[in-house]
């Protein structure tokens, strides 16, 4: 890593703190155990080749990881006494779990909690793969083998900017925000699945001209008159 990221034997050497002898002849056995060459080089120092480039990568997640863990295991030593992982959508996180997380860690303050936000698919997934402990999602395309208990409920509403056509009509039917452009979030977002049957359910599609990947991004798009959208009454 330090030879590609000076792009010098000599200086990664110097910062290393080892002879440029045995970075050398360390690169000479790694190309020799790969049977491929890592680096191009020349008077001006070194390039990476594309197998470099492929173990470079893997050698900063491999750091990366050894990093972690090092924080992970030192916090034990603080009075860490345990460690729960947990993926959520980002309605969960944006609606509930400040306030219920908030209360669980002044009650249990030794527990540690990683949180993380991902699509209700892919929580589902990581919760499978041992990837998290438990996850907060939407399980209404399945949970496989997966336990599951209710949660909270979503209440969907749909924002549009002030004086727009259908502020005046109060409540309305799904299918009549079918007729504007829509601001929605990723294509495989809950919400948006569920949009997606509902307009199936009454043959039409959906118009969807604007992608975002935060609640708080829809809303400014909405606001600035680039379509409407639906999205959880909490937010």
């Amino acid at each position: 890593m330090a030879v590609c990221e000076l792009g010098s034997i000599g200086k990664a050497a110097e910062r290393e703190f080892i002879a440029a002898s045995a970075v050398s002849k360390r690169l000479s056995d790694l190309e020799a155990t790969l049977d491929t060459p890592l680096l191009y080089r020349h008077t001006r120092g070194v390039d990476l080749t594309p197998a470099g480039e492929s173990l470079l990568h893997h050698a900063r997640s491999v750091l990366f990881s050894l990093e972690k863990m090092q924080g992970e295991l030192s916090e034990y030593a603080d009075g860490v006494r345990g460690h729960v992982r947990v993926h959520a959508s980002i309605s969960a996180i944006v609606q509930f779990l400040p306030e219920d997380l908030g209360a669980f860690i002044r009650q249990h303050a030794e527990i540690k909690i990683d949180l993380e936000e991902h699509l209700s698919t892919e929580v589902v997934r990581a919760v499978q793969e041992g990837a998290a402990d438990l996850g907060v999602c939407n399980t209404a395309n399945g949970a496989g083998e997966l336990q599951t208990r209710p949660y909270r409920n979503d209440q969907l509403v749909l924002i549009v900017p002030r004086g727009h056509a259908l502020c005046a009509q109060g409540a309305i039917k799904f299918e009549a925000a079918l007729d504007y452009d829509q601001v929605g979030l990723h294509s495989n977002s809950s919400i948006y699945l569920a949009m997606r049957q509902a307009a199936a359910a009454v043959g039409r599609t959906i118009k969807l001209r604007i992608h975002v990947t935060g609640l708080d991004a829809m809303c400014r798009m909405i606001h600035n008159g680039l379509g409407v959208g639906v999205m959880p009454q909490r937010v």
